[in-house]
């Protein structure tokens, strides 16, 4: 019984005291993650940020869930022992009010992160599927104009407008316009047009075959490749929405029982 007396009022103020401390910390982090690092160009810029802020907030959120628990049973054990001190005249006095209210704002607070996630991960798949189909698009669109390669005037054209791009390039890259990796990708490009241009001049049937071939290939990875972002945007989306209405739970549950104790 000694022990207990002389160790029990350390132990409750040890508890309050690194419960507040998670608290703060806590709530100091929340603030600097809601500030952005730089200014939203577009609206999915801005929704991008959404995105992060959301999952990164869930991702902390035990901590002061867990500084809330810790700092009440302080409380409480401070009370048990009898060790309650100068009671404040009302409650809005105690630091226990002040923390069960800000468990309930918080609870509202993951509870509206549910609807805003919910939101931006059925933008963020939408997105990403509309991303992937202007691929494949394009790649079909590729595969029309090459048709034409089959025919002597559209490999004239061809073979003129290749001209005309590598004249191009180069007084672009003699101005400066372009970075070392830019030029590169252009002139692998343009490689790519030749070695093109060069196979349909040569056999033009066995290079619409291979190129078609070439085309279902990408076609049929732009497709795997949809199907494996989405899979992957859906199991983040729903582990952070399901976490967000748990600590939701958590944090509400917390507040209304706590108030309701004290008689609010």
């Amino acid at each position: 019984m000694k022990t207990s007396s002389v160790y029990s009022p350390f132990t409750a103020l040890t508890l309050k005291l690194v419960g507040l401390v998670m608290i703060v910390s806590s709530l100091l982090d929340y603030i600097i993650l809601a500030i952005p690092s730089n200014s939203f160009e577009s609206a999915d810029a801005f929704r991008n940020w959404q995105w992060a802020v959301t999952t990164q907030s869930v991702e902390r959120g035990v901590v002061p869930l867990v500084g809330i628990a810790l700092f009440l049973v302080g409380y409480w054990l401070r009370n048990s022992f009898n060790d309650r001190g100068t009671e404040p005249t009302s409650y809005t006095g105690e630091i226990r009010f002040w923390v069960l209210v800000l468990s309930t704002i918080l609870g509202l607070l993951f509870l509206l992160l549910v609807l805003l996630h919910t939101s931006n991960t059925l933008w963020r798949s939408n997105k990403i599927s509309t991303q992937i189909e202007d691929q494949t698009t394009q790649v079909k669109n590729q595969l029309e104009n090459t048709e034409k390669l089959q025919t002597p005037e559209g490999l004239k054209q061809f073979q003129q407008g290749l001209a005309r791009s590598e004249a191009n390039l180069e007084k672009a890259i003699e101005a400066g316009q372009f970075s070392p990796a830019q030029s590169q990708r252009a002139k692998l490009q343009l490689e790519a047009n030749k070695a093109l241009l060069k196979a349909f001049q040569e056999d033009p049937k066995a290079a619409n075959q291979k190129l078609e071939a070439r085309v279902n290939e990408i076609l049929s990875r732009n497709l795997e490749q949809q199907n494996q972002i989405k899979t992957n945007v859906w199991k983040l989306g729903i582990k952070t929405i399901l976490s967000s209405l748990l600590l939701a739970i958590g944090y509400t549950f917390i507040g209304w029982i706590g108030l309701r104790n004290l008689g609010i």
